[in-house]
């Protein structure tokens, strides 16, 4: 994470590093962020020191950031069927990731894990929805099962009767 690296290298060589890492220039750089390429010219080479919006506006391209997700919370065997999975959302592609849980207590964490690590929503079984959208911040959909998957498991039932 080049913030990390800023503070264990410092600001220079963690720049310039990240910027040999990307195979980019100086030039890229600036048209990126709309920095003057000789101001950082003069950034990166230590003859001055960058305001924090500089700062910020560099470190906003070159940090690589965590893509949002939806978070999906069911049983592994579901899971493993979408696993994989994206989603097209306003345009951007959008990872579905899965949170295995098998009672009420281990999907109320995995809601909370999820929205911690930056779900933009969670789908859930509609049991668990209400629940969940009382503890966190994002939207909450519900998985409704298909008719056909209702009566597969009545005659599931109906095998072991």
């Amino acid at each position: 994470m080049l913030s990390k690296t800023i503070f264990a290298q410092g600001f220079c060589e963690a720049v310039n590093n990240e910027l040999a890492r990307r195979n980019m220039t100086v030039r890229d750089l600036a048209e990126m962020t709309g920095i003057p390429a000789p101001t950082l010219y003069k950034i990166l080479s230590g003859e001055s020191d960058p305001r924090f919006s500089t700062v910020r506006k560099i470190i906003e391209h070159l940090e690589p950031r965590y893509t949002q997700f939806i978070a999906v919370i069911a049983a592994r065997f579901l899971l493993d069927e979408i696993e994989g999975q994206t989603i097209l959302v306003k345009g951007a592609i959008c990872p579905i990731r899965g949170y295995a849980a098998n009672s009420i207590d281990e999907c109320i964490i995995a809601a909370v894990t999820a929205q911690r690590e930056g779900a933009a929503g969670i789908v859930c079984a509609p049991v668990l929805a209400s629940i969940v959208e009382k503890i966190v911040d994002i939207p909450v959909a519900i998985i409704k099962p298909r008719p056909n998957t209702v009566v597969e498991a009545m005659e599931s039932i109906g095998k072991r009767l």
